[in-house]
């Protein structure tokens, strides 16, 4: 039945309008909230050592005891785990429209309380962030299924792996404007209000208002959240999850009517059969159905996302050396408190400009020409490319005079994992899933992301300490050293590369072709396309 529903095929070969747009800008600002709040933390934990974790006489500026630093980078992304699943399920039981006003709120409230953080000891502060930020997580992660479900089903065949690469590019300016904010705000305070560096007068180098660099930072994600929960309230439940999930047929023609202006018939004759649609499409995500038709397909969803965000979220291994490098960043005891929140932030901007956002936006622009599967694949090739280029000749680039080289190659790796399967991993699950179960798969795949995220942050930050346990970072026990750990993200490139043939292409297909909900349906011969203000067969 989903094959000749008109409401369905009037959506796949709608033109491109005002509406998608409209679309892209209120699914990619949560986005854009999302990688502001999951980034931004990282360009004041170094303030927060500085202003809770001052040791007298110490040589250099007090720091996150490991165990800190690991609970306040990564409380989030255990949240974010929590609410890929838990919304991705929710969005197929209640609906997409339902859930996406709830992630944003979490987001919205939990953002404001972060920048709160009660108390004043090191412990509370500490205590209170974490607690907060795993619930901004937790909203985060809902708006991964529920962004790419509700894009995927309103935009048409054409243009679909555009429009959802695109919401998923706002992530690279919310980058940006956490790194600029960041800017904005330290160079506000450090002008207001001038301080030594730290090795000229330890405890002076920390102003006492540099407690509201980091708060004003964070809470900053509340504001682009907030803007936009009014026009998600405004938006129609998609059409394939009234018709499809819901079986109501006239609410969807009703409302797709309205938002492509165009007449789209109820097809009240058909409204009995679909809601009586039993048996062969029915079948549940624990099933051999399900794991006969869509078992190899999560299967490489998720493998290839798991993979793709242990190297991806690695980058800490060598990123403070790459910014000290080339000057971006002076030993932290040349600078005051501010200072650092400064350079840091700038330096993490200029990363984001040149290499994080033109590569999302190459993948808007060839996703629907040279497809899914190969710009995944091709990710991933040059990933392990650059990796294996980094590591095997890793003391020659220690040398000054080759430090630019590894910049170079180091931005490179992660153009190509933005033009390639960081973006291509969420779009993918988003449509090649049943509609009942397409939140749900695509929660899934999104978790396994995150959990390849905790790997890459943490598990490797131990990992790349230098053997000789007397060179180690404070607080951290002996590793395998930065060459072998990059060895080792080559070689998870290679498997995310193998992976990629379990993921079928889907560029040009249907929604309903990819998922095979019509399959075992009487093929009608009928096409029905969408034009200005009537439905006409072809």
């Amino acid at each position: 039945m989903a094959n000749d529903l008109q409401v369905l095929n009037a959506l796949d070969v709608a033109k491109t309008q005002l509406y998608h747009f409209t679309a892209i800008v209120i699914a990619g600002m949560g986005f854009f909230t999302d990688a502001y709040d999951l980034f931004c933390i990282s360009m004041v934990t170094k303030l927060l050592g500085r202003i809770y974790y001052h040791q007298e006489n110490a040589l250099k500026p007090g720091s996150l005891p490991p165990n800190v630093s690991a609970a306040v980078n990564g409380v989030a992304f255990c949240g974010t785990l929590a609410g890929q699943l838990f919304f991705g399920w929710l969005g197929d039981k209640l609906g997409r429209k339902k859930v996406y006003g709830m992630t944003l709120m979490i987001m919205v409230i939990c953002s404001i309380a972060s920048g709160l953080s009660f108390g004043h000891t090191p412990k509370s502060v500490m205590t209170t962030l974490c607690f907060f930020r795993f619930w901004l997580g937790f909203g985060i992660g809902g708006d991964y299924p529920l962004s790419a479900t509700i894009m995927s089903e309103y935009a048409n065949k054409k243009t679909r792996g555009a429009f959802i690469a695109a919401v998923f590019a706002m992530q690279g300016f919310g980058i940006l404007a956490g790194g600029m904010v960041a800017i904005i705000v330290s160079a506000a305070f450090k002008g207001a209000f001038p301080a030594p560096a730290y090795q000229d007068a330890a405890l002076a180098s920390t102003v006492p208002q540099a407690d509201f660099v980091w708060r004003i930072i964070l809470m900053f994600g509340a504001i682009p959240a907030g803007l936009t929960y009014y026009w998600r309230m405004k938006m129609p439940e998609t059409a394939r999850y009234t018709a499809l999930v819901a079986k109501n047929l006239k609410q969807a023609a009703t409302d797709m009517s309205r938002v492509l202006q165009v007449e789209i018939e109820a097809e009240p004759e058909k409204v009995e059969a679909v809601s009586q649609e039993r048996g062969a499409n029915d079948f549940g995500l624990f099933t051999t159905e399900f794991l006969r038709r869509h078992g190899l397909h999560l299967l490489g969803t998720a493998s290839t996302w798991f993979l793709l965000d242990i190297a991806f979220y690695s980058q800490n291994l060598f990123q403070k050396d790459i910014f000290s490098a080339i000057g971006w960043i002076p030993p932290a005891q040349t600078m005051n408190a501010l200072d650092e929140v400064y350079r840091i932030a700038r330096a993490q901007t200029l990363i984001a400009l040149c290499s994080t956002v033109p590569g999302y936006w190459f993948t808007v622009a060839f996703i629907d020409k040279i497809g899914r599967f190969a710009i995944q694949l091709m990710g991933f090739f040059f990933m392990t490319v650059f990796m294996f280029a980094l590591a095997i000749p890793y003391h020659h680039w220690t040398l000054k005079d080759h430090r630019i080289g590894f910049v170079v190659i180091y931005s490179l790796t992660f153009f190509f994992a933005n033009f390639g399967p960081n973006a291509t991993t969420f779009v993918v699950p988003a449509e090649i899933f049943p509609a009942r179960l397409r939140s749900t798969c695509h929660g899934i795949s999104a978790a396994a992301g995150k959990a390849g995220a905790m790997v890459g942050a943490f598990g490797f930050l131990y990992a790349a300490q230098p053997t000789d346990p007397k060179k180690t970072d404070a607080g951290y026990p002996a590793g395998i050293g930065v060459r072998n750990s990059l060895i080792v993200l080559g070689c998870v490139n290679f498997l995310g590369m193998l992976f990629t043939f379990l993921v079928p292409e889907s560029n040009g297909k249907s929604l309903e072709e990819m998922s095979r909900e019509n399959e075992g349906e009487e093929e009608s011969g009928t096409e029905m396309r969408a034009s200005s203000g009537r439905t006409v067969p072809v």
